[in-house]
């Protein structure tokens, strides 16, 4: 052991040495002027291939372990490792140890006076995931987390013996007192490993590990016979270095000096085998202050494509394959309303920002398309139509809209109660002469208050309509009931009601009210009746 820790701190030493030579050839970053031919050795070199060395300490958790007594045994390994991308590291590990383990008295209580020894060798295969490239991107850091798995062989020597008399009990990998075949048998190693990035090449880790051994054999104890599949199990803790291989690279661009025909190279660029700053596209940009490295691009545009020519990029453009201005981020605006065609529920239509480019002739707030009266101005609640006389009812659907009145009547007010007795009493008081449509000159006085409710009350329209009893010729009924109702609207005409506001019509004897059978009835169904368009009067 001691012999492997001098050499560990000599490899460290180099390793910081190369640290402080690097740093002092960027001041000295000249090109070489000699050819120089590539070899199958260069490319390995450079192909992210490296080396580790770890030291460290194991224990044993298994049947033969105690909290009490913790039993740590030395370990040394080393390894090759291989970067294959920003994220996952290949390692091959070759790892020498040796396992111990003691226990007084089993859970139970009662004696056990175990105690086992083991010599171990390890040859596995892990890959290793950068935890941080992972969750955060690709980047140059100074600390690194891994967390790794893999799989292997391991073999052991070992010896259970009884703690008070040290007498051997069971053993593997001996023949008797002598040394036989290790017993050998899979192992999955899974850990995290924390490193600190000396540089590019040079790091130092500190590994954490548990190693599952599928057996039941490394303490030579079987507390379970039916149960052996990763029984025992150790941990292991180390420290150590690794190293990456390469050549001296003032620039760090990954080409060796010797090799790079652009010393000098901006740190992080992209360059080819040469060491020169790579086109990718062919754009004649190079990727260095190419914006779209992968895509051919005009100089105006930093490289990047530009589908529609309008100077804007594609990757800029909201409206890539549609010219437009940069105020409008690459997309038309037809209408000139600042407003992308896009966004314009009304592209060929200059309108407002707030009716998403749609005009409004009215200036309600509704756009025209929208507005059910786009020249009128009009509440929103109405469908941009006005509402004269605000009873909540649009103009446009009012009836009476310069007086407000209920939505039932059509916008129309209700009809007074002392009106519906007067049309009530008008039922049964105009008379006629009998078969004629001559009016009775005792009906006039019920006829006048007809004409004083229709004068009082200019929003109203009447119906006039006239009802015959079954007697006699249904015809001759509907002509007769006919002539009477006209004979109202010239009599209400006659005292100065607008003839435009009545209309006169017969019904016969279609409609009665009352059984036709009794005298009662019949007088009934021989009426006229008023009717305002917007409420029937009736007398049930």
């Amino acid at each position: 052991m001691k012999r492997l820790f001098i050499s560990i701190s000599c490899i460290l030493s180099c390793g910081l040495f190369s640290v402080h030579a690097q740093t002092d050839s960027v001041k000295q970053c000249v090109s070489s002027e000699k050819e120089y031919v590539v070899t199958p050795f260069d490319i390995w070199m450079r192909s992210n291939w490296g080396f580790s060395m770890t030291g460290g300490t194991n224990y044993f958790l298994g049947d033969i372990s105690s909290n009490e007594n913790l039993n740590l045994q030395s370990n040394f390994g080393i390894g090759v490792q291989k970067q294959l991308n920003d994220y996952i590291m290949w390692k091959g590990n070759f790892m020498q140890g040796r396992l111990s383990g003691e226990k007084a008295e089993f859970e139970s209580g009662s004696v056990a006076n175990l105690y086992f020894f083991a010599k171990i060798t390890e040859l596995s295969t892990v890959f290793q995931f950068d935890v941080l490239n992972m969750l955060q991107g690709p980047a140059e850091r100074k600390g690194a987390i891994y967390a790794y798995a893999g799989a292997g062989i391991v073999d052991f020597r070992t010896q259970r013996k009884d703690l008070i008399t040290k007498a051997v009990q069971e053993s593997y990998g001996f023949d008797g007192i002598h040394l036989a075949a290790p017993t050998r048998e899979l192992v999955v190693p899974v850990g995290m490993m924390f490193s600190y990035n000396v540089n590019k090449a040079l790091a130092f880790n500190l590994d954490v590990s548990l190693r599952m051994v599928n057996s039941d054999k490394v303490d030579a104890y079987k507390a379970n016979a039916n149960n052996t599949i990763f029984a025992d199990m150790y941990n292991y803790t180390g420290i150590g270095f690794s190293y990456k291989f390469g050549y001296k690279d003032c620039d760090y661009d990954g080409i060796p000096n010797r090799l790079d025909k652009c010393p000098g190279t901006p740190y992080g660029m992209p360059v080819d085998a040469t060491g020169c700053i790579t086109d990718k596209d062919n754009d004649g940009i190079a990727d260095n202050d190419d914006a779209c490295p992968e895509m051919a691009g005009p100089a105006f545009t930093k490289g990047c494509p530009d589908t529609d020519g309008d100077e804007i990029a594609d990757k800029d453009d909201s409206c890539p394959f549609d010219k437009g201005s940069i105020e409008m981020k690459g997309c038309p605006d037809t209408d000139s309303d600042g407003i992308a065609d896009k966004d314009d529920k009304c592209p060929k239509e200059k309108g407002k920002i707030e009716l998403n480019g749609c005009p409004d002739s009215d200036n309600d707030g509704l756009a025209d398309f929208e507005d059910r009266c786009p020249e009128l101005f009009g509440p929103v609640v109405l469908n941009g139509c006005p509402d004269t006389d605000g009873d909540g009812i649009a103009d446009i659907d009012d009836k009476c809209p310069k007086e407000a009145g209920l939505s039932k009547n059509l916008g129309c007010p209700e009809v007074k109660k002392e009106v519906l007795k007067i049309f009530e009493r008008a039922l049964t008081g105009i008379q006629f002469e009998t078969g004629k449509d001559v009016i009775l000159k005792t009906s006039f006085p019920i006829l006048d208050q007809v004409v004083k409710v229709m004068k009082e009350n200019p929003s109203y329209n009447l119906e006039i309509n006239g009802h015959t009893d079954n007697v006699g010729n249904a015809q001759k009924n509907m002509e007769l009931s006919n002539k009477r109702a006209i004979a109202v609207q010239n009599y209400m005409v006659s005292k100065g009601v607008e003839a435009s506001r009545m209309k006169a019509q017969g019904f016969g004897d279609t409609m009665p009210i009352a059984d036709n059978k009794t005298a009662l009835g019949k007088s009934k169904n021989r009426r006229v009746e008023f009717k305002v368009v917007f409420q029937t009067i009736t007398v049930e």
